[in-house]
């Protein structure tokens, strides 16, 4: 039986509605008491003497334990487990949107671009599970499984059969996984890794693009131009290579399909065409060239000396050449020496000086820098300042407002972390890395939303770094002083100051001194009313960091009187 309306779990979780149920659990949307926010909770009812309840039981906590580890916008946190002996409560992000098999229900096949545009998001995601140690497979990709938010991002939900790859070389699976969508390996006889999830999404695209339903018993896979020939040669190649049925055909990661994602329109049988005769022509004219040098080094050296002319002029492209032409340039740079640091840096310079860091600038800087990572000298102090440059654009200019300041901080996190892991103190910006880092840290495992906390309660130390690293953040954030990353910095202060009020107890408690935190309140503050931005929703946030002024200084005040008081006792 579902739980009532109005029901309020453990004191805290008020039941608004039912927004879901499957044949043991129940799903509602509940609103946060204490933080004022929503949540989903998930709800399964213990049965006594039910082995078919405890395998459901063991699956959500073996779910939740897997979802718990995951920092990526687009999965939803888990932010609390609840056992009252009875019941088993899963609270996590409540997700608005449609799930994109009620969105083909409602409006039949979707545009190549909005597809491409979803997929490279998926792709994105699963590259994270897969990059995880051990690896996590999600196994069950497909667009019920994929919330479509209103502002035009995706989440992924359900993650039942998720499993970390153990990479025995056996089979993990027999019947799992949604028919249609799962690989041939998801039923056995091998062992189910990355490329049973670029398969699963290459069939959720092509279901997404045709409107064709891959589930019915008499379904028989046709390439998606033969149901729709207005679609690009690209797209069908990529859809091709996801599904093939050996695995060793389909893209081997998440950061090849990406790549080809990124530039479907350089791809496809014409192209091909267009590229051999080119090749052939290259050929024909190393071929004169060799003899009329008499001798292959002559070939190679003029072959080198005409790269690095291309390279320096891609990364050196005129400044009054548009912002297009620079990036398309940069990125030519990339694939002439994929090794070298200079075109990265260069493409990272021309967003901050551009003042647009948005989701299609990331996604390519993510992509290209994904895909050439391996070759990278990461201890070479040019590609230090890559990583410390792309930390700093994610945690100061990033401006997509759908990403909390929170995902910002641990984004920049993984650049910060680079920098730390490959250098030391001799490098001029270590000091200041280390900082972010262990701020990104303190983000990752204590902080689930804005203002929210995990159970686990931070040590002293761990109290002090995270104050110390809030202090060299917000000090040196009027290096970004742009009136486009207003926002953004104004984000950043407000979830700090949420922070401070919400971890005052265990600030108190810890030992950590009243004066500390009502300093770094006090600077939290004045940074925040010095800048001056005329963005509608930048003033929202500036307005709700002073009004919260008093209620944050009296609730620190409050409790460490309070604090005081029961230590004297």
């Amino acid at each position: 039986m579902a739980t009532r309306v109005g029901t309020v779990i453990e004191d805290k979780y008020e039941v608004l509605k039912l927004i879901g149920q499957g044949g043991m659990s129940f799903v509602y949307l509940a609103m946060d008491k204490h933080l004022n926010k929503q949540w989903a909770i998930k709800e399964i009812k213990k049965a006594a003497n039910s082995d078919n309840n405890d395998v459901v039981i063991n699956s959500l906590l073996a779910e939740a334990n897997i979802m718990k580890k995951l920092d990526h916008p687009a999965f939803p946190r888990i932010v609390d487990i609840i056992d009252n002996g009875e019941t088993i409560y899963v609270i996590m992000d409540y997700i608005e949107g449609e799930s994109l098999d009620k969105v083909l229900d409602a409006y039949g096949p979707q545009p190549e671009d909005k597809v491409i545009d979803w997929g490279k998001q998926l792709c994105d995601a699963l590259a994270y599970l897969h990059s995880q140690k051990p690896p996590i497979i999600y196994r069950d990709m497909k667009p019920a499984n994929v919330i479509l938010k209103p502002e035009g991002n995706v989440k992924v939900i359900d993650f039942g059969i998720v499993r970390e790859y153990k990479g025995y070389g056996n089979s993990d699976t027999t019947i799992l996984g949604t028919k249609g969508y799962a690989s041939p390996e998801h039923y056995g006889g091998r062992e189910t890794d990355a490329r049973s999830d670029i398969y699963t999404l290459g069939m959720t695209m092509h279901h997404l693009l045709t409107g064709i339903d891959p589930r019915p018993a008499d379904y028989l896979y046709v390439p998606v131009r033969q149901w729709n020939p207005s679609l690009s040669e690209g797209i069908e190649e990529i859809i091709n290579r996801c599904t093939a049925i050996d695995p060793e055909a389909r893209y081997q990661s998440c950061d090849e399909l990406l790549y080809d994602l990124q530039h479907p329109d350089q791809i496809g049988t014409g192209i091909k065409k267009k590229k051999k005769r080119r090749l052939a022509a290259f050929i024909l004219s190393a071929s004169l060239t060799v003899l009329a040098l008499a001798g292959g080094i002559g070939g190679q050296i003029m072959k080198n000396a005409e790269n690095n002319k291309d390279y320096d002029k891609k990364v050196n492209v005129s400044a009054s050449a548009s912002y297009e032409t620079k990036i398309d340039n940069l990125l030519e740079a990339t694939e002439i020496y994929p090794e070298k640091a200079d075109a990265y840096m260069k493409m990272l310079e021309t967003f901050e000086t551009e003042g647009k860091f948005g989701r299609d600038e990331n996604e390519e800087f993510s992509a290209v820098y994904n895909k050439n990572k391996d070759l990278f000298d990461m201890k070479d102090e040019e590609f230090l300042d890559v990583n410390y440059k792309a930390g700093l654009l994610y945690l100061y200019m990033f401006n997509d407002e759908s990403v909390e300041a929170r995902d910002r901080i641990i984004k920049a996190k993984m650049y910060f972390e680079k920098v730390v892991e490959n250098s030391d103190e001799k490098y001029d910006n270590y000091i200041m890395a280390d900082c972010y880092n262990q701020l990104g840290e303190f983000f990752k495992k204590f902080v689930v939303g804005t203002g929210g906390i995990q159970k686990n309660e931070p040590t002293k130390d761990e109290y002090e770094k995270m104050i110390n690293s809030m202090k060299l953040c917000v000090g040196n954030m009027e290096e970004y002083n742009e009136s486009d990353s207003g926002y953004i910095r104004l984000s950043i202060y407000k979830n700090f100051a949420d922070i401070l009020n919400t971890h005052v107890k265990g600030l108190a408690n810890s030992g950590i001194e009243k004066n500390i935190v009502l300093g770094l309140h006090d600077l939290i503050l004045q940074k925040a009313k010095s800048i001056s931005v005329t963005q509608e929703s930048a003033i929202e946030i500036q307005n709700e960091i002073v009004a919260n002024e008093i209620i944050y200084e009296e609730n620190i005040n409050t409790t460490y009187d309070n604090t005081k008081e029961r230590g004297n006792e």
